[in-house]
């Protein structure tokens, strides 16, 4: 069964953080509980060893001194078994024994018991005198609710004496409140123990999984280097798991340079296969005839067309160029002050404003064509003035060309991105240098906008994101 991701936008480091969260939950609580039931059974297993310890001295003082007639019956009622230790003696101490007799149906007949037992009704139910008798010197044990409230664990053993028919019963009870209270207090200490824990462990492996991912981290700075030009491949360095990684991405860079070196190559062959047969029409229509006329105006037509496929083509393969930085201001300069000379008769001026540092990311080839015919174009209609002004934002590096001529309607400026639209045939151009600049913006995933300018005139903006 194909696997589906069900959150394909959750981040590695996330997905990483959550699964260590929910094992470590998982195994911090289950150990957590499954220690404190392991402390719980040892102190109730070291209760009931002192139990039985209990009943092996009570039967050793029983069996000592003539302690039973020959039927069977103990020889002084008056008799303190066990009367050294002071925890019998004290009325419910929460320590027990009694000595239970019993008729042939295993009730019980009498007991001799503790003075701490008191009044109280000897701590065994049937059903544990039965099991005792079955496995007579075998001890059985069993809660019961005892003396003053207390909930007691019981121990009691069936012993057999030569002279008499029913065996006696040896009951030893203990209150196991404090032991049961000191597994809770334990409980609670090792949740709080785990809990913190899991804290410090988790932050650990915030810590780990951030640093394991370091590797990626690099990996996209330097892809982010290569695409801004500052890098020409990724960096050396790298864990090997995954150096393969990036020396298939160094691979797939390299390709791709090449790609785009042999698609110029073959645009430039085309260029020259191409314009060489135009050419030869052009030239051979010289003449009056109307033949001659329609091989003319056809022959511009095509070498207008082939001009704009093939410098499209051309802008195509930079655009696709990983790497690629342009300086923006020295470019600028350097068509202001040649526009400055070719208008000066003109008189007009076209000075730069803004960020001196911004950076075009493409090649330099591609930005003079689009700011050159800009500004250009704002040459030929501005009156006096031409401002071209450079803002290089944190998310985008955006250049105005403003002028201060009759500027265009929304109509006007609608059907002046169209391609091979001139506004006025008096002008001199092909009327691609709009569509050109406009094609060329959306190769660098940019946009031309043409709006009325604060000069008056019109306002041509070219906006290029920087991710």
């Amino acid at each position: 069964m194909r696997f589906i991701d069900r959150w394909p936008g959750v981040s590695l480091a996330r997905r990483m953080m959550l699964a260590a969260a929910l094992w470590g939950l998982v195994v911090l609580i289950g150990g957590a509980l499954a220690l404190s039931a392991l402390y719980r059974a040892q102190t109730l297993s070291l209760l009931e060893e002192d139990l039985e310890q209990t009943l092996v001295t009570l039967t050793r003082e029983m069996t000592q001194g003539g302690a039973f007639l020959e039927d069977g019956r103990v020889t002084d009622a008056e008799r303190e078994f066990l009367s050294h230790d002071a925890r019998f003696q004290t009325q419910y101490s929460g320590q027990y024994w009694a000595v239970v007799g019993l008729t042939p149906d295993f009730a019980i007949q009498g007991d001799l018991r503790s003075k701490s037992l008191w009044d109280e009704p000897v701590p065994v139910t049937p059903e544990q005198i039965r099991r005792a008798v079955a496995e007579p010197g075998m001890a059985q044990f069993a809660d019961f609710d005892g003396p003053d409230e207390q909930r007691v664990r019981v121990a009691a053993k069936a012993i057999i004496l030569e002279n008499r028919d029913t065996p006696l019963v040896l009951v030893a009870a203990a209150d196991r409140t404090p032991n049961d209270a000191a597994a809770t207090r334990f409980r609670g200490m090792l949740l709080g123990t785990m809990i913190a824990l899991f804290g410090g462990v988790f932050a650990a492996m915030v810590a780990g999984i951030r640093f394991s991912l370091q590797p990626l981290k690099r990996i996209e700075r330097d892809i982010a280097d290569i695409r801004a030009g500052t890098r020409q491949t990724l960096r050396e360095g790298y864990p090997i798991e995954v150096r393969p990684l990036t020396e298939e991405l160094n691979k797939l860079i390299g390709h791709n340079r090449d790609v785009v070196e042999r698609a110029r190559t073959h645009v430039g062959n085309l260029a020259h296969a191409l314009k060489t047969p135009i050419a030869v029409l052009r030239n051979e229509a010289k003449g009056d005839a109307q033949l001659d006329d329609v091989v003319r105006r056809q022959t511009e037509s095509m070498h207008a067309n082939v001009e704009h496929y093939l410098k499209r083509a051309r802008m195509a393969a930079r655009a696709e160029t990983l790497g690629a930085r342009t300086d923006v201001a020295p470019v600028v300069e350097a068509l202001a002050r040649l526009l400055n000379r070719l208008f000066d008769a003109k008189g007009i001026n076209v000075s730069v404003v803004g960020d001196t540092g911004a950076m075009f990311r493409g090649e330099k080839q591609d930005f003079e064509e689009m700011i050159g015919n800009l500004m250009d174009n704002a040459c030929k209609w501005a009156k006096a003035d031409v401002l071209v002004r450079i803002s290089d934002a944190a998310q985008e590096l955006v250049i105005d060309v403003e002028d201060d001529g009759p500027g265009l309607s929304p109509v006007e400026r609608e059907g002046a991105l169209k391609r091979g639209v001139r506004l006025d045939e008096t002008i001199p151009g092909t009327g691609l240098g709009l569509s050109i600049v406009t094609e060329l913006a959306e190769l660098h995933k940019g946009r031309l906008e043409l709006d009325k300018s604060a000069q008056g005139g019109l306002r041509a903006r070219l906006r290029f994101p920087k991710s």
